[in-house]
């Protein structure tokens, strides 16, 4: 019997690219976002089911799953990918934006997260991929919500992943760097505000962001990542995908951590 994956956020970049590898390779596709009645590639493969669900919505993640298993009666793999990126100066951003960023990109995972655990429980196996990022080990400037919600899936990952053994489950972390996806377009909350102070700063990311100083990768060698992360029989916990990522993580570990924040600030021409 094929094995079925369940895909949150799976109408663009990342989460699509995961939903057709995984279709190509013989699996059931539970491909889930927000507005599927506008989805019309991932309709049209075999042994795929689109369901809407919203993870600030815990009735649609319920009926997702339900429906998911009413289809093809096992779910093997959850892959969290929903969520989008807030940039910009905190005191920029209006409380609604702070919360609906931590809504989506952790205490939703965490609502899916508990949603499937107990049928993964019920059959003794199960894999939980978190989408998490480079920018849950390390940080870009402006960006306290997004990597605020980075780190948090890493820890909540690391830690869950005690619990889940215990029940025969797996937790793997993949952390993608920069991909050429929609993160910088819907899925992308930028408050720049008016406050004079923090405009140099911001000119800076956009310098960057905007003047070729970024080489991101595409969003189908993530999804071959998570493809080896959801199939791997190792313990292994955390997979990277990119060049970028590699290269940034490995200073991380390497360099003292001022001069790591001093090279990021060079790249940024904060220096």
């Amino acid at each position: 019997m094929n094995k079925t994956i369940f895909v949150t956020g799976a109408s663009s970049g990342i989460g699509k690219a995961t939903a057709k590898l995984f279709q190509q390779k013989g699996w059931n596709i539970i491909a889930t976002m927000r507005t599927p009645e506008k989805e019309t590639e991932l309709t049209e493969l075999d042994n795929t089911l689109v369901a809407q669900l919203d993870v600030l919505d815990l009735a649609s993640i319920q009926n997702a799953v339900e429906e998911g298993i009413k289809k093809f009666g096992k779910i093997d793999v959850l892959i969290n990918n929903a969520g989008y990126g807030a940039y910009g100066p905190l005191e920029a951003f209006p409380r609604e934006n702070i919360l609906r960023q931590f809504n989506t990109n952790v205490i939703g995972l965490l609502d899916m997260t508990r949603a499937i655990v107990p049928h993964f429980r019920k059959n003794r196996s199960g894999v939980i991929v978190n989408i998490s990022s480079i920018g849950g080990k390390m940080t870009f400037p402006l960006g306290s919500l997004y990597h605020g919600t980075k780190f948090a899936v890493e820890g909540i990952s690391e830690a869950l992943s005690f619990e889940m053994e215990q029940i025969g489950v797996k937790v793997k972390i993949v952390e993608p760097g920069m991909i050429a996806t929609d993160f910088g377009g819907r899925s992308f909350d930028f408050q720049a505000g008016e406050i004079a102070d923090y405009q140099p700063i911001i000119g800076a990311l956009m310098k960057v962001w905007q003047g070729g100083g970024l080489n991101p990768s595409p969003a189908n060698l993530v999804a071959e990542v998570i493809y080896q992360a959801a199939t791997d029989e190792s313990p292994t916990l955390r997979y990277r995908a990119g060049d970028d990522a590699n290269f940034l993580l490995d200073n991380r570990k390497k360099m003292d951590e001022d001069d790591f924040i001093n090279m990021i600030k060079e790249q940024y021409g904060l220096k």
